[in-house]
């Protein structure tokens, strides 16, 4: 199984899950500036679109989007409880993956992060942040993880929290998304993700 990701992009949820799975995974940096591989492949050559993360099964096929790649993962390792195998739990982690992909990774932060965005986008994003984070905040009270326990849906979120301090989005007005991120970040899973990711994003800046 071959990862295609860049650093702390999307991408990383999926490190996360199959470190969370103790899957076996081969991982290929990409510049999707210069659309390379680190090993000097094209990267349009895989995905058309230039986009990470890519996943390349046992199989050689190719899967893109990272919602579907998520569940890929969670359900080619099923033993480490990464979604349900059917039912309403398994849909409720569907959900949180539609709304993190939909809600806050496109419709946000897609925004937020691009410096060519306007600044009355990049206003209307800031808004619309303050109040999915509010809602997040006031569903995680309570709560330890998003849909029982941690899912791939909750990787995708933590990379989303991951953003919001690169683009200045505080979380200190949602104390319990902020206590959700901070469990997040001492999983050893996420911990060594991060700490990987982080390490190659500095070595390329």
């Amino acid at each position: 199984m071959d990862l295609y990701f860049s650093p702390l992009a999307c991408s990383m949820a999926t490190r996360i899950a199959l470190y969370e799975a103790g899957a076996d995974a081969r991982f290929h940096k990409v510049d999707t500036k210069a659309n390379r591989v680190e090993d000097g492949t094209e990267f349009l050559t895989i995905n058309p679109m230039g986009q990470v993360p890519v996943l390349r099964t046992d199989d050689g096929e190719l899967i893109t989007e990272n919602p579907v790649i998520l569940q890929y993962v969670a359900d080619r390792f099923p033993a480490a409880g990464l979604i349900a195998p059917d039912g309403i739990e398994r849909l409720r982690v569907q959900s949180w993956l539609s709304f993190i992909g939909s809600e806050l990774h496109a419709g946000v932060f897609r925004v937020l992060l691009r410096s060519t965005a306007p600044e009355g986008a990049k206003a209307f994003a800031r808004e619309a942040v303050a109040e999915r984070f509010a809602h997040l905040d006031a569903y995680l009270t309570g709560r330890e993880f998003l849909q029982g326990g941690f899912s791939v849906a909750d990787a995708y979120l933590l990379v989303i929290l991951t953003w919001a301090g690169a683009v200045n989005v505080d979380l200190s007005a949602y104390p319990a998304l902020t206590a959700y991120h901070g469990r997040l970040k001492a999983r050893p899973s996420v911990a060594r993700a991060l700490g990987e990711e982080f390490t190659l994003y500095k070595a390329a800046a």
